[in-house]
């Protein structure tokens, strides 16, 4: 497994309710690396939040680490089924039940501990 693909599953299982419905699927071609997330239907407003802005995040940490070593990286998000239902929910939830950008720099601060280590 890739950096740029390890480095995807540790901070998407950090987030999610059900880490071993995660899968990433990694494919390289001309554009870059295209890195497919899946994760569960009830998973999915965690892995957008709000607004978009933890996926957002995610997407410009996969380009830091991409420049790294190298490489443009892209990253698909596969809507499951039922999920747009759960997309509106999430929407609608409290700020307190959303996967907050503390959660997410919180993650992003373990992640730079452990590569220093």
């Amino acid at each position: 497994m890739e950096k740029d693909q390890e480095f995807l599953e540790y901070v998407v299982k950090a987030l999610v309710d059900h880490p071993e419905d995660v899968k990433i699927t990694r494919k390289v071609d001309e554009m870059g690396v295209l890195l497919t997330l899946d994760v569960n239907s009830e998973d999915m407003g965690k892995v957008i939040g709000r607004s978009g802005n933890t996926a957002k995040a995610i997407r410009t940490l996969l380009r830091v680490v991409g420049v790294k070593y190298g490489a443009r990286v892209n990253l698909k998000i596969n809507e499951p089924e039922g999920a747009q239902n759960q997309n509106e929910q999430a929407q609608q939830a409290p700020a307190e039940e959303q996967t907050s950008m503390d959660e997410v720099e919180n993650v992003i601060d373990d992640i730079k501990e452990e590569m220093n280590s």
